[in-house]
């Protein structure tokens, strides 16, 4: 995955994630993770992590809100209680949190580093800048609540952290990978997820490099210069006196990326991709037994089961250019708000199940129902390329309603 930088919008939500959600979502996270692991290596968790677009379209497919700044708090905290257990065989560890738990992850990391022989105090080192980076080198209106540190026995990193503004009743997400990362101090971010303010004071735009060399400068300065300086602030342009090095850009103005997450909690038409969502279930019901045949005789596993577990296939396969529409994700299981359904509690455990026996049988080499999961994504590809199916986004909808109760849909 290439590196990226934008900003999407994050409605602040209030609430907790209940227990029968929040349990479900460690399991499936925890799967696809292993999953993510077993074909690409851990390293390739932490790029996927750092992807903003991947990130909101993870927490989807686990049935979290699809829009909200809940999903950065709850996926995190799914996979730490997920994948701290099973650090040892999967060489992948979560630490930090949100509030007290953001406190304790310099502890963690050194109990980690003496674990796994790396240097723990680069490390804590590292999760401080990144932290005062974005809280103070980027001041854009949000203060920072969440940090989470990811790390593998390789030493490598990837760091999502989550700022609020409490007055506009919004959340903004940062993502940071130490892949290819050149400088903490000039355009390191993977990307910057939240709601666009327009211009803002970023001190780590490249053009504000001078900026910097001043800042640094003015600190050696005598006091009476400094002064002297900021009385001119407000002058006309020919009756300043600039730093040396002239006046530098500390301004950028943000450009827009391919998602903004707006305030609505319904899934509308215009969130979803409806070339690619037609591709998802057209593959669940209309493709031939023999395309999945291994799934197929898994006993109770139908059409809606191959639905979610498409969109779960894209998750684990599918290249950055496919998570444009987080919202489209949420087909799989829902949303614990309603939205665009309620979760399908029969469906998401079916989908834990299927997708748990395949990664068990494939360590002991059947790999059956393990390519089946995989070629769900790549038969989804041609089906949406070559078939161009047409999708009744209110049918689509109307159609998981009407066989909610059937499927232990549930709510909070």
């Amino acid at each position: 995955m290439p590196r990226n930088s934008g900003h999407a919008d994050l409605p602040l939500h209030t609430g907790t994630v209940p227990r029968w959600l929040a349990d479900r979502m460690m399991v499936l996270g925890t799967l696809i993770t292993e999953s993510l692991v077993e074909n690409f290596g851990p390293d390739e968790v932490l790029v996927r992590l750092s992807d903003p677009l991947w990130f909101q379209s993870f927490g989807a497919v686990m049935g979290m809100d699809w829009h909200s700044s809940g999903i950065t708090t709850s996926v995190l905290y799914a996979l730490k209680r997920g994948l701290n257990p099973r650090a040892k065989e999967l060489g992948i560890y979560v630490c930090g949190g949100r509030g007290k738990y953001s406190r304790m992850t310099p502890q963690e990391l050194l109990d980690i580093a003496d674990r796994e022989g790396l240097n723990g105090d680069a490390l804590v080192r590292n999760s401080k800048l990144v932290a005062k980076v974005d809280n103070n080198a980027v001041q854009d209106g949000f203060q920072l609540y969440q940090h989470n540190f990811i790390l593998t026995r390789s030493g490598n990193w990837t760091v999502v952290q989550q700022g609020m503004n409490t007055a506009e009743k919004k959340a903004r997400r940062y993502h940071w990978c130490s892949n290819d990362l050149l400088s903490f101090v000039e355009e390191p971010h993977t990307g910057v997820v939240g709601e666009n303010r327009g211009k803002i004071l970023n001190l780590t735009d490249t053009a504000a490099d001078k900026a910097r060399d001043s800042i640094l400068e003015m600190s050696h300065e005598e006091p009476e210069r400094l002064i002297k300086e900021i009385t001119q602030i407000g002058k006309p342009a020919s009756e300043m006196i600039f730093l040396q090095g002239g006046q530098p850009s500390l301004f950028k103005e943000l450009e827009p990326r391919s998602i903004e997450m707006p305030s609505h909690h319904e899934v509308l038409e215009q969130d979803v991709d409806l070339k690619r969502l037609g591709g998802v279930l057209a593959t669940a019901y209309q493709s031939q037994p023999k395309d999945f045949e291994s799934l197929l005789l898994t006993p109770g596993l139908g059409p809606r089961t191959l639905q979610s577990l498409a969109l779960v296939s894209e998750v684990i396969y599918g290249t950055p250019s496919r998570f444009t529409d987080p919202a489209r994700f949420s087909f799989a299981h829902g949303g614990k708000d309603g939205h665009p359904f309620p979760v399908p509690l029969k469906i998401y455990d079916e989908s834990i199940r299927v997708l748990r026996d395949s990664i068990e049988k494939s360590k002991l080499g059947y790999n059956d129902k393990s390519d089946c999961i995989r070629r769900l994504h790549q038969v989804a590809l041609n089906v949406e390329k070559n078939c161009a199916p047409q999708v009744d986004f209110d049918e689509a909808i109307r159609f998981e309603r009407e066989h909610s109760a059937e499927w232990d849909g549930k709510t909070v």
